[in-house]
């Protein structure tokens, strides 16, 4: 099996590295490609060293069985063609197509068998925080159908690239040292604050991350589900934190939905609140499962729970989630 990843040298390509060294699957080939910035630059995989080629319309994937792709949606949609050409299938870490009715939008845990009907041979990664919070949906709509979701989002520096959790990083040394903080990546200084902007705003005044929790989380569950969101950014370094309303079709116990929890794939229940056991970010980043906790009922709706909901946005939220789609494909 020969797979290539694009965008070798970000984040998510980086954590791609990582999980495809830690994860027993039969590459015989691994090919990087990046921009003109990082091309040159080696990378050790499995015992060799790995040069990251240059990103150009050409017949590079001729070859290739699967791309991992993170470079940015303007780079896959550009690059689409040239990839998917000679039979590559394409799974894209990007906001290009999620939404294009002939490109399945998958998350494994959900729904696997979307990936297997891929026309374009094109398979989309979801958003980050649509990522996490349907896994955990996952869990509870097998129980009763879920017909409203309310969510204010707590997402990391990790959420907007490796430059984005320098910036933060750099933010607090210069505000310790009496400095004033750059600030080139976020709209506002993130460290001591948090912003309720993520994304540009859209004609309705929620921004474009907001509306891809709502379109986003319908196409992954096939589901009439209503969303709303509030998407804000924290200081902190990695991994997203949501607090979740759901409202279903019949009443649900705590103890029904901790036992779903507990029994879901790529969940993990920690909710002991009396011993100051939930989940957060400090313990949860650079591991791969979504982590529950806080569980209780919705004192403001008969039919409601709210729970809380953790996980690193780059493993589970990006790079972990196109790896396990490409594990479902070779099944």
């Amino acid at each position: 099996m020969k797979i290539a990843i694009v965008g070798a040298s970000g984040a998510v390509g980086q954590e791609f590295l990582k999980i495809l060294e830690e994860r027993p699957l039969p590459i015989d080939r691994l090919v990087l490609f990046g921009s003109e910035r990082s091309t040159g630059r080696t990378y050790r995989f499995r015992g060799q060293e790995l040069t990251v080629k240059l990103l150009q319309h050409n017949d590079d994937f001729k070859e290739i069985d699967f791309a991992l792709v993170s470079a940015g949606a303007g780079t896959s949609r550009e690059y689409a063609e040239t990839i998917t050409r000679h039979g590559t299938i394409m799974i894209d870490n990007s906001s290009a197509f999620r939404m294009d009715a002939d490109v399945p939008l998958v998350v494994p845990e959900v729904n696997p068998d979307d990936a297997r009907q891929a026309p374009r041979r094109i398979i989309a990664n979801p958003n980050c925080t649509t990522i996490q919070m349907v896994v955990a949906l996952q869990a509870l709509e097998r129980l009763s159908h879920i017909r409203r979701v309310r969510v204010a989002s707590y997402q990391s520096a990790s959420g907007a690239g490796a430059a984005a959790m320098a910036e933060l990083e750099r933010q607090h040394a210069q505000l310790s040292a009496g400095e004033e903080p750059t600030v080139e990546k976020f709209a506002f200084q993130l460290a001591y604050n948090v912003i309720p902007h993520i994304d540009v705003f859209t004609d309705n005044d929620y921004t474009k991350e907001e509306m891809k929790m709502f379109n986003e989380t319908r196409k992954i569950m096939h589901s009439d589900v209503q969303v709303s969101a509030t998407c804000v950014r924290v200081p902190v370094m990695r991994a997203h934190s949501e607090s979740i309303w759901i409202e279903t079709e019949r009443p649900l116990s705590v103890e029904e939905a901790r036992a779903a929890f507990a029994a879901a794939p790529g969940v993990v229940l920690t909710d002991n609140p009396a011993n100051k056991q939930y989940p957060m970010p400090l313990f949860v980043a650079g591991h791969d499962p979504v982590y529950v906790g806080r569980i209780r009922k919705d004192l403001a709706c008969d039919n409601g729970l709210t729970f809380w909901c953790v996980s690193d946005q780059i493993r589970k939220g990006a790079a972990l989630n196109a790896v396990q789609i490409l594990e479902t494909l070779m099944k």
